[in-house]
């Protein structure tokens, strides 16, 4: 089994004008993004932790926890235990901790 790089365990923010056809990019919180209206973006912590920052309504940041795991050290599977949102796959194609890129299947 492949290790997850530990570059991957922060919180990122989508990059959605760096976005390809089937590819979502994400950057840390801290790069200099231009002006949008709101962003998504997501945490993933070493311990399994899962946490979804969403758009709410009005563009209030709403924040979802849940929980990942991986059989490959390629992708995740995450899912959101006690609420109604789906589960998801995320593959990591690239991760540096500058730069995240994700297939979603």
């Amino acid at each position: 089994m492949s290790e997850l790089p530990a570059e991957l365990f922060q919180r990122w923010t989508h990059s959605y004008e760096e976005d390809t056809e089937g590819v979502t990019v994400y950057r840390p919180t801290d790069y200099p993004f231009p002006p949008a209206r709101g962003r998504r973006g997501m945490e993933i912590v070493a311990d399994g932790t899962y946490i979804d920052h969403a758009i709410g309504a009005a563009d209030v940041p709403d924040i979802i926890p849940g929980r990942w795991s991986t059989a490959d050290g390629k992708s995740l599977a995450i899912n959101f235990p006690g609420t109604s949102r789906p589960d998801r796959r995320l593959g990591i194609l690239q991760c540096d901790g500058k730069l995240l890129k994700v297939r979603t299947p």
